[in-house]
């Protein structure tokens, strides 16, 4: 007997939130503003863990990263704080995100 195969697709449900971003004062902060200079492995585990997709790579190798859709669940925090993230605090009052389902 096998199970059923079920497919979350996270999108849905992120794009219901509500993000109030701060553009003056960014609450995640890559090492670098080259981020081609980043170390591969540990940007691939950022590319692989967000729930939100804010690190990327394309086919290209090109790598793009912006924290404004962030849930904050600080999963980026625990995979690369002593590594890649230079700085990872929560946004500040009236800012982040707002979650509007479940």
């Amino acid at each position: 007997m096998s199970l059923p195969t079920i497919t979350v697709r996270v999108e849905e449900y992120i794009g219901v939130n509500k993000y109030e971003v701060d553009e003056e004062n960014a609450h995640i902060v890559l090492k670098g503003e080259d981020y081609r200079e980043l170390d591969d492995e540990e940007f691939g585990k950022l590319v692989r863990v967000c729930p939100a997709a804010l690190y990327k790579q394309d086919a290209d190798g090109e790598r793009r990263f912006d924290y404004a859709g962030c849930v904050e669940c600080g999963t980026c925090r625990i995979v690369a704080e002593d590594t890649i993230l230079e700085k990872w605090n929560y946004p500040g009052p009236l800012s982040g995100v707002q979650y509007r389902y479940g």
